[in-house]
């Protein structure tokens, strides 16, 4: 059987201001985690949109879309495509789960929520000549998986492809999170076996590793062995945690010895008001100095995440924000405008109150401003969010948050991650455009090494 999986490109990655180095870092792993369920006598090809041209002159009998919600209206046209040629089209994933009778014109078979158990199940009753339009599987585990088909990933591609993923899901509950709305009707946070996990990474090359899982630190117990025993792996990795977690315990210092380097921390916004608003009371009242000096002071880089407009924001929240980040250190900060995505409890919340403005997926970004804001108009939630991007990664603010380190190494550690990371834009085209990709990846490994 020919199989063809197909990740298509995200609206902003092919925007004139879209950044290939973000979109170059990691491979669908998603769909190389279903392709272990296939025969070893299929012919398989995976294709990401974001770092290839997708051809279409074949005519395989099976073809696999992963649908994002910028993705949406490209996935979509890819699959007409070959429902067209006659081929079996399947869609799965996020946008599909959270709007299936969108997406399910447009797909033979659809699959809402996570597929390591309900895609086995279609691919028996495909080959019987009897699959069902829609799978949905409500026991979940991925305990006991085949190894993920990383022998179909172009790694060269790739600045991080040794990426992973350990866990599935989030046990928090945040208003505006697409978590929910994936893993409705079963678990919606479970993990692999440690040892199956320490297997994985034992055999994937290199030195770095990338966590993407939602909240690495999730299972106390879980990340406590698995961190133990990466012990002596020599490897250095980044990944997501939340402030409390950071806080309490001993998970960091595991973590750090370990080999964690660089962390994403959700602090998301320094009003009470919002995270109320956003169900995200698992922040409220904790100590944000805290959690940022237990960071520095074992040395881990911050990557912070902030969200603009939500209801208590006013029009001095950008510079606030981005004032505070730079007061305190972090390293590089992730910025956004505050999105309803489908099905989760902020979109049913502003579409009961007719603050909706749009349903054009494409622009769910998290860039643009889609829904009636409160205190700030539309306009200027974008010029500020545009504002705070520029602001913080300014040479100025770079420098002044590199001094906010103690010593010299941690200083020079913080200049060198995060301007590689913005601005030399011109420099990681044409790394990417040569393939040379892997000839920068020690220079990652190299800032991320341990200062001591």
């Amino acid at each position: 059987m020919k199989v063809k999986m197909i990740l298509p490109a995200l609206t902003e990655a092919k925007s004139p201001f879209w950044r290939p180095i973000k979109y170059s870092l990691f491979p669908p792993l998603g769909l190389a985690t279903l392709a272990s369920f296939l025969w070893s006598s299929d012919e398989i090809v995976l294709v990401d949109e974001h770092v290839e041209e997708l051809n279409y002159d074949d005519k395989p009998d099976l073809v696999v879309i992963q649908v994002y919600i910028t993705n949406a209206f490209r996935a979509y046209k890819i699959a007409d495509f070959y429902r067209s040629k006659g081929c079996y089209v399947i869609l799965g994933g996020l946008h599909v789960t959270s709007l299936p009778n969108e997406a399910s014109p447009h797909a033979d078979s659809i699959f809402l929520g996570p597929a390591e158990q309900s895609f086995p199940e279609f691919l028996k009753d495909f080959r019987n000549k009897k699959p069902k339009k829609i799978y949905f599987s409500k026991e979940r585990t991925i305990q006991g998986l085949l190894p993920i088909r990383r022998d179909l990933i172009k790694r060269h591609k790739y600045f991080v492809p040794n990426s992973i993923s350990v866990t599935r899901g989030c046990p928090h509950s945040c208003d505006f999170c697409y978590k929910d709305a994936f893993f409705k009707g079963g678990k919606s946070f479970y993990t692999q076996r440690v040892d199956e996990a320490l297997n994985e990474i034992e055999k994937l090359p290199g030195k770095h590793l990338y966590f993407l899982d939602d909240h690495l630190f999730a299972n106390k117990r879980f990340a406590s062995e698995l961190f133990e025993g990466m012990n002596g792996m020599n490897r250095v990795f980044q990944g997501a945690a939340t402030v409390e977690t950071v806080i309490n315990g001993d998970l960091l210092e595991k973590a750090t010895k370990a080999g964690l380097r660089s962390l994403f921390v959700g602090f998301e916004t320094l009003n009470n008001g919002n995270l109320k608003q956003s169900n995200k009371f698992h922040n409220i009242g904790k100590d944000y100095d805290l959690a940022i000096k237990r960071l520095h002071d074992n040395g881990v880089m911050i990557n912070a995440s902030f969200v603009f407009g939500l209801d208590s924001d006013n029009q001095d929240v950008f510079k606030r924000t981005v004032d505070w980040a730079v007061s305190k250190g972090i390293t590089t900060a992730t910025f956004h405008i505050a999105t309803p995505y489908p099905e989760t409890k902020f979109y049913e919340q502003m579409e009961k109150a007719g603050r909706i403005l749009t349903k054009n997926w494409d622009l769910y970004d998290t860039r643009h401003v889609v829904f009636k804001t409160k205190n700030i108009s539309p306009k200027d939630l974008k010029l500020g969010y545009d504002y705070a991007y520029k602001e913080f990664y300014k040479y100025k603010s770079i420098y002044k948050a590199a001094m906010q380190h103690k010593t010299l190494k941690h200083k020079i550690k913080h200049l060198s991650y995060t301007a590689g990371w913005k601005k030399f834009e011109p420099l990681w085209n044409f790394i990417i455009k040569t393939e040379g990709l892997k000839y920068a990846r020690p220079f990652l490994e190299a800032v991320l090494s341990k200062i001591k």
